[in-house]
């Protein structure tokens, strides 16, 4: 971090300080010139807003320190700014510390409230050591008056308004010594390197290790998980099982299939694949000749590759199609074996296209992250290195790849030799503006567009890394934007369970009450759709209806995200309605246009009509409240782009030759998914290549 970030930061707990301590009244703060301020045992209570909402803390002095400092109540996102705890609720710390408990520790221990933040969750960071302030300026510490910490800032150069006892100086002085992280890394050396530690990295390590081979983690923010954290957790994967509880509903979906099998191939791979599925549609049509029951569902490996393959306007390798939805099933098998723990039951998910979506137990990330970092506790060959940046892969002459070099959070530089080589899951590029305006031809200017992914994850660093050494990439202008970002910071949070995973059971309208698009086409469809749109936000809706509905009421309600029903609608997440009218009073929306919209579609899902938009996937009508309207606008998502890959997960140079001892894995890949990633396919991507990666690096 640099030297300005570290002023700014002392600025503005200082600036919070002075702003409280000028609100004060005299009467309610103890007077600072008494000798005794500091040596009466008191907890006193502090307060300011963390990245979600409000950190709550409590401050303990006693003799001129702090006792004690406890965050009582947060918001914090799992993983990131507060702490990861698996499906059994148990604390999972392997994988770094959170700032929630590591700040408020490390505060104690150095008699200071000026903490270095934990990278990647420095909102958070700051949120504790102003709440800490806020407890200390209660407690009448002028902290304020202490010229030392602030001599470079001009606007605090006003420090002789207050005349301090020396004692009383020097007591208060230390609270703003800055403090570091013990952060000491040499030079080291292993079998493989693993470079990011989101779900490709983590699932490359445990498979590596499995052969045996020592593994080091490199991670340059201060915990593990990286954008994996903040996914919406749906995987596609066929599951003849649970796909055998739905129905094939119509002639309409076949209709999808047959449309995809008569459409003119790209090449003879193509063809040979659409051959394969015809084979199994038949096979079905004959054992669920009135497509309502029997057989459920048609769904295969083929399927699922010529699905993700048209998805992405076939320009994709096929080849790393037909590999990624061959092991879709299989790798989902292998995490439920390491406990993640699924819904019993599949959906559509949000751009999926097809019934095949499972959807994680545990909120956004933290169940796939937590499952995989238990797992990584069984194995002692595996160590991970938090606040370690990876600036550059290391070759020999030979041009194989023998190593990375590294710096710490505390700038020390440092070397990890690789007996076997380096595996990059650094994710992609969805937050670096710069590359994102280079590489992108499909859309508008991109400088303002949000982004729904963490912005110490998604900056191409990886590709950047492999580029530098002659490594080839494909498809980077394929960057894809999703309808799902919340309007006040495009992140993929604070949504009802069903605007992702039901889409059989929602519609889209936008300011006048109308549907616009078919909810379930592809999602640059749908993007497109919404840019069109004279504002720059449109509802999802849903009822009370439907056999899976959950009463919003209830105890057990709660958002993808883990947030309760009074903070969506305090926050304007969400806006709720008993009736339609006093929704669309809310929203503003005319209510005459919603009643005959919801008319409209309540027929098509009778069947009475054909959807306008071709909507072939239906569950559930619209008639009954409460209603609920959730707005949301248009991120960047994912990039489809990156290294060129082969199946085995080797990097290609520039010749599509394979540059020995690399390999990688995620978004930091391109070639899987095309012009268009299918909603469900990246969770299954970045842990079926993983685990792919993983396994043939430790026996190269």
């Amino acid at each position: 971090m640099k030297r300005p970030k570290v002023f700014f930061a002392i600025f503005l707990i200082l600036a919070m300080i002075i702003t409280l301590l000028s609100c004060a009244k005299s009467d309610s703060s103890i007077n600072v010139e008494d000798e005794n301020v500091l040596n009466t045992k008191t907890t006193y209570h502090g307060t300011a807003m963390g990245y979600n909402d409000l950190i709550n803390v409590d401050v303990t002095l006693d003799d001129g320190k702090i006792l004690d400092v406890e965050v009582v109540s947060h918001s914090e996102t799992p993983g990131i700014g507060g702490e990861l705890k698996d499906i059994d609720g148990k604390l999972v710390s392997n994988g770094g510390e959170a700032p929630i408990t590591l700040i408020p520790r490390l505060m104690v221990e150095n008699q200071s409230i000026n903490i270095d933040t934990v990278t990647g969750a420095t909102v958070t960071c700051y949120g504790i050591e102003h709440a800490v302030a806020d407890a200390m300026v209660k407690a009448g510490l002028r902290v304020d008056a202490v010229s030392s910490a602030t001599e470079e800032n001009d606007d605090f150069k006003n420090k002789n308004e207050l005349v301090l006892p020396e004692k009383t100086k020097k007591e208060l002085e230390k609270y703003l010594d800055r403090v570091h992280f013990d952060i000491k890394n040499e030079d080291l050396a292993t079998d493989v390197v693993v470079i990011g530690s989101g779900g490709a990295g983590l699932t490359a390590a445990i498979s590596a290790s499995k052969n045996n081979a020592n593994v080091i983690i490199v991670e340059k923010n201060g915990e593990v998980g990286g954008n994996t954290l903040v996914c919406g957790a749906i995987y596609n994967a066929p599951d003849k099982e649970l796909q055998k509880k739905l129905t094939m509903m119509s002639e309409e979906k076949i209709g999808v299939i047959e449309k995809a099998l008569n459409e003119t191939p790209v090449s003879e791979e193509h063809k040979k694949l659409q051959d394969k599925v015809r084979v199994e549609l038949e096979e079905f049509k004959s054992l669920n000749n009135e497509l309502t029951g029997g057989a459920g569902v048609f769904d295969s490996e083929s399927w699922f590759a010529l699905q993700t393959f048209n998805g992405g306007d076939k320009i994709a390798n096929l080849t790393l199609v037909e590999t990624f939805a061959d092991n879709a099933f299989k790798t989902l098998e292998l995490l439920k074996n390491m406990g993640f723990k699924i819904y019993d039951g599949i959906s559509q998910g949000a751009g999926a296209l097809w019934e095949r979506t499972h959807t994680s137990v545990m909120p956004m990330g933290t169940g796939i992250i937590s499952t995989l970092l238990n797992e990584i506790n069984k194995h002692n060959n595996i160590k991970i290195l938090t606040h370690v940046e990876a600036k550059e892969i290391i070759v020999n002459d030979n041009k194989e790849v023998i190593g990375v070099k590294c710096i710490d959070k505390n700038k020390n530089e440092f070397t990890i030799s690789t007996k076997k080589g380096v595996v990059i899951a650094t994710g992609g590029f969805s937050a670096n503006k710069e590359m994102l305006n280079a590489y992108n031809t499909k859309w508008k200017d991109l400088n303002d567009a949000t982004t729904t992914n963490r912005e110490t994850s998604s900056n191409g660093d990886g590709i950047k890394m492999g580029i530098s050494i002659n490594a080839n990439t494909v498809d980077m202008d394929q960057i894809q934007l999703l309808y799902l970002g919340n309007v006040q910071n495009g992140k993929l949070t604070r949504y009802p369970k069903r605007d992702v995973n039901a889409v059989d059971e929602i519609i889209f309208i936008d300011k006048n009450g109308n549907r616009f698009v078919n909810e379930g086409d592809r999602r640059d469809v749908i993007s497109e759709s919404i840019l069109n749109l004279d504002e720059n936000f449109f509802y999802i809706l849903e009822s009370g209806d439907g056999d899976d509905y959950v009463d919003i009421y209830g105890n057990d309600f709660e958002s993808a995200d883990g947030f309760s029903l009074d903070y969506l609608i305090k926050n304007e997440y969400i806006y709720v309605g008993d009736t339609l009218e006093e929704l669309c009073e809310k929203i503003n929306v005319p209510v005459e246009n919603l009643k005959a919209t919801l008319e409209d579609f309540n027929k098509y899902v009778d069947g009475e009509k054909k959807d306008t938009f071709g909507r072939t996937l239906y569950s559930t009508k619209l008639t009954k409240g409460p209603y609920v309207a959730t707005p949301r606008k248009v991120s960047v998502h994912h990039t489809m782009g990156g290294l060129k890959i082969n199946e085995k997960a080797q990097v290609l140079d520039t010749d599509n030759n394979v540059i020995k001892g690399l390999y990688a894995a995620g978004e930091v890949t391109g070639g899987i998914h095309g012009a268009n990633r299918l909603g469900g396919n990246a969770v299954a991507d970045i842990t079926i290549f993983g685990t792919i990666a993983g396994d043939n690096i430790s026996k190269e």
